[in-house]
């Protein structure tokens, strides 16, 4: 380790604070990084507050030079993935650097040794705990602005990982499509949701208070592990995890933006969330949500005319059936009605085709690319 790099361990509230603020810094004049919210990534990593501890560990490291942080870095274990999938992978994330390859190659190293004292067989990353963390380092877009559900990071990234001998682990692509472009294509759905529900004697269950959701939060996520399930990269969420995200998410989503079909029994056939963009909210918040952080958001909350398509699920038993017309059919009508201009994919898999089946009747612009990247052990 080169003498004049030291890397210290977060171990307490203080160094958590500036292992968070260290990307405020780093990105301080780049018009493209949005930054997330202090307190939440604070509590992230707090395992009073996040229930993935009971069965995940992590540790964080900054990299010091000069008395100055120049570089950051999370370790993460899933012991659910290493014990019971049988998966022996060094998750890191929260990845961060000045453009210098001795930074990122004691950060890296430091993270190999604990997955070498653990045991396992390859480091993985940028990952977080879970699939509902933030996952990949961007290979395209690096001038597209960012989001509050996934990492920015300048153009060197990529090399450092190539240069410390890392091969591609996955690929995530986004996309984007203008609503106001697909009338034809709304028109054809709307058609063919009424022939869908009718032939299946489906169900839509439309929402427009947060209260009337939470009782379907549970079967949306039930929904949510049978559709995700054959993904290679997917680790099941606990009941605990799931309320976590409840918590984190649902207060931030209209709930006119969240569909739900079920069957004539009442069990769920497909659901997708969408929810409005947050990001020039969260420039003006600037990590903070008060005294004034949380007027915008709320203002965001209402009045951003675009949206992210955060998550969205079909029932194996329904797949290809046409049923995801009645999910387009309804988002095509809250759209309408509020005005949305454009609408955003969140990272989905290169190779998963079910997915990207569903979208190429929107002629949607591929605007993002993002990628983990692995080593073995």
């Amino acid at each position: 380790m080169p003498s004049d790099i030291l890397i210290k361990e977060v171990k307490n509230k203080s160094d958590l604070k500036l292992f968070v603020k260290f990307p405020f810094e780093l990105y301080k004049n780049n018009p493209y990084w949005i930054p997330p919210l202090i307190q939440e990534e604070m509590d992230f990593f707090n395992p009073q507050k996040n229930p993935v501890y009971e069965h995940a560990a992590s540790r964080q490291f900054l990299a010091v030079k000069n008395n100055e942080i120049v570089g950051r870095i999370a370790g993460f274990i899933n012991f659910f993935e290493v014990d019971k999938m049988g998966i022996k992978k060094m998750r890191f994330g929260y990845f961060d650097i000045i453009d210098d390859l001795e930074v990122s190659k004691v950060l890296l190293e430091k993270i190999t040794e604990i997955g070498k004292q653990n045991h396992l067989n390859f480091i993985e990353g940028p990952v977080g705990f879970s699939n509902m963390d933030k996952v990949g380092v961007l290979t395209m877009g690096f001038e597209e602005k960012g989001d509050m559900i996934s990492w920015y990071n300048a153009p060197y990234y990529e090399s450092h990982f190539l240069n410390h001998g890392f091969e591609k682990a996955n690929e995530w692509h986004e996309h984007y499509f203008d609503v106001h472009l697909q009338s034809e294509r709304t028109a054809q759905y709307a058609k063919m949701a009424d022939v869908i529900k009718r032939r299946y004697r489906l169900k839509v269950v439309n929402f427009t208070k947060t209260k009337e959701v939470l009782p379907y939060v549970d079967k949306i996520f039930d929904l949510f592990d049978k559709t995700y399930s054959k993904l290679i990269s997917y680790v099941p969420l606990t009941e605990k995890q799931i309320q976590f995200f409840k918590d984190k998410y649902i207060k931030l989503i209209d709930p006119e933006f969240i569909k739900y079909v079920e069957d004539i029994d009442g069990n769920p056939i497909a659901f997708a969330i969408t929810m409005r963009s947050f990001s020039e909210a969260l420039k003006k918040a600037n990590g903070k949500l008060f005294p004034f952080g949380i007027f915008h958001i709320l203002s965001a909350k209402k009045n951003s005319k675009e949206v992210l398509f955060y998550l969205i699920g079909v029932h194996p038993d329904y797949q290809k059936k046409g049923v995801i017309a009645i999910i387009f059919d309804e988002f095509a009508k809250s759209y309408t009605k509020h005005g949305i201009k454009r609408a955003y994919r969140t990272p989905e898999l290169e190779d998963n085709v079910d997915i990207n089946s569903i979208w190429k009747e929107f002629n949607p612009i591929n605007h993002k690319r993002r990628r983990t990247y692995r080593r073995s052990i």
